[in-house]
């Protein structure tokens, strides 16, 4: 008898692109606010999707330490701006540069839209996904409460805590504007951005609504 020798499995091969989604790229930039943080991944015909924004703090290197806390455990890849537009397009850098620059200006005091940016929420529960797509909803310049925008999507007035819960907790502010949802009865309610509810009031301002004195700040969760 003539023993067959059986073909040892094969691990299959991670493609180039399979290796280049698995990566998070960040860059840190300043702004008429201070320095803030992107990052991204980038999907399918090298499309750019943001994972996470820092809002702005006072120095380069305190902002990135919070942009690489965020992205604790995972591949990360950090850029400038210069290097970004001299890298690989297919890490999606015109387009990331072109956000960054949307982002100053609405710093600046211009009308940003940033409502058709894509962005990755596949770390959040389908609750919290919900939440996050409505506040995308609310244009510039309109805000909302924790209890309505729970009524949007068909909760009880108990979930407004729910709300506030995934406000503080936005991965990507500005791109989702939680600044814009409010406590009840209009009140600015807490920030979890550096500089807290003061941050908040501050970018309500650069839309043209004026709140009433902010609140102590919280512990940073952005």
């Amino acid at each position: 008898m003539v023993s067959q020798q059986v073909p040892q499995a094969v691990a299959p091969r991670k493609s180039i692109m399979s290796i280049r989604h698995a990566i998070h790229h960040y860059c840190i930039f300043e702004t008429a606010f201070g320095f803030c943080g992107i990052a991204w991944k980038v999907h399918d015909a090298g499309l750019p999707v943001v994972t996470r924004f820092q809002l702005a703090s006072a120095g380069a290197a305190s902002t990135e330490r919070l942009v690489l806390k965020r992205l604790e455990g995972l591949s990360v890849e950090g850029h400038t701006e210069s290097g970004l537009a001299d890298a690989d397009p297919a890490i999606g850098g015109s387009a990331i540069l072109a956000l960054i620059e949307d982002v100053r200006r609405y710093f600046a005091g211009a009308k940003v839209d940033f409502s058709a940016v894509a962005v990755d929420l596949s770390a959040q529960d389908d609750f919290f996904r919900q939440i996050y797509a409505e506040a995308r909803r609310l244009p510039w310049g309109v805000t909302t409460t924790y209890g309505t925008l729970a009524k949007k999507l068909g909760a009880g007035p108990e979930k407004a805590r729910d709300v506030g819960q995934a406000m503080a907790k936005n991965p990507i502010p500005l791109i989702i504007p939680c600044h814009r949802v409010l406590a009840a009865g209009g009140r600015i309610g807490g920030f979890s951005a550096p500089g807290g509810s003061g941050s908040k009031a501050r970018m309500l301002e650069l839309e043209g609504i004026v709140m009433a004195a902010a609140e102590p700040a919280q512990q940073s969760l952005f």
